[in-house]
This record gives C-alpha cells, sequence and structure tokens, in this order.
C-alpha cells in the first residue's frame, strides 16, 4: 500500500460538479494499492498515518499526530500512485491492485483508519472520475509504503 499524505487547511473532492465530501484542517490522503496489499498493510498504514506528528505544537516544532491536533482526514483512491516509470513514455500500471482486490482493500482502510484515529474519515468513490482540491498547508507532504517502510 502505497499513500501521499498532505497536512492541509482544506480539501474536498468534486465528483460530476457536486462536491462529494470536504474537510476543514486535517490531512488528504491518497491511496493505492498492489495486489500483494492485504489488511495488515491497511492497518499498519492507518496507525502510522494516526500517529505521525506532522502538527505544530506550541513551539512551532511538528510535534503532534492528527489525533492530538484534532481536525479531519479525507481518503482517495488513486492507483496512479503504482505508476511505473521505467520504460517510454507512457506509465505502466501493472504493479497496481485490480479494483476487485483494492476496492475491498480501500473500503477496509476507511474503517481501519477511523477506527486507527477515532476522527471524522470521509472518502472520494472508488473508480469515479474526480476532481480534488486542497490547500496544503507549511507545505507538509509525506509518502509511505507499507511494502518499503522506512
Amino acid at each position: 500500500m502505497r499513500v501521499v499524505v498532505q497536512k492541509v487547511l482544506s480539501a474536498s473532492v468534486t465528483i460530476g460538479g457536486q462536491v462529494h465530501a470536504r474537510i476543514d484542517e486535517g490531512l488528504m490522503v491518497l491511496a493505492g494499492w498492489e495486489a500483494i496489499d492485504t489488511a495488515e498493510d491497511n492497518q499498519w498504514m492507518a496507525q502510522k498515518i494516526s500517529k505521525i506528528r506532522l502538527f505544530e505544537d506550541h513551539e512551532g516544532v511538528m510535534n503532534r499526530s492528527i489525533m492530538e491536533a484534532g481536525g479531519q482526514i479525507l481518503v482517495v483512491s488513486q492507483f496512479t500512485l503504482h505508476a511505473s516509470t521505467k520504460k517510454g513514455n507512457r506509465p505502466s500500471y501493472f504493479k497496481a491492485a485490480h479494483p476487485r482486490i483494492s476496492q475491498p482493500l480501500y473500503e477496509d482502510f476507511l474503517d481501519q483508519l477511523w477506527n486507527a484515529s477515532n476522527l471524522p474519515v470521509k472518502s472520494g468513490v472508488f473508480g469515479a472520475d474526480m476532481q480534488v482540491a486542497l490547500i496544503n498547508n507549511g507545505p507538509v507532504t509525506v509518502t509511505m509504503d507499507s511494502q518499503n517502510k522506512e
């Protein structure tokens, strides 16, 4: 499982011209799965996202998690996170999990993240054509991969 986590002042997902989900201050999470990913990857990632310290304390140091700072989380599935650009100019997505694998993992991840953070978790619609808008705060952007735990 690969994610891009951004600390945001606000973020939203629009589908068909209608705002589907919107958050104020919190975390925007773009998430993609490989065929080898499992519910254990979801659980590990949900714990990491809930506890990663990206929010400032009273001294201005990024020392608080989303759980400590409060806020909301918006998750959007994004298979393109597994793009391979090794050959040519057209990305290949052969590592991205097929929707019959990734959709159940996506739904499970939303539950895992809600349970781990005890915060509101909003989401896009799996497989939909979405327009994502956000105001990155900082800017703070972190990438994580459950298959390459650094």
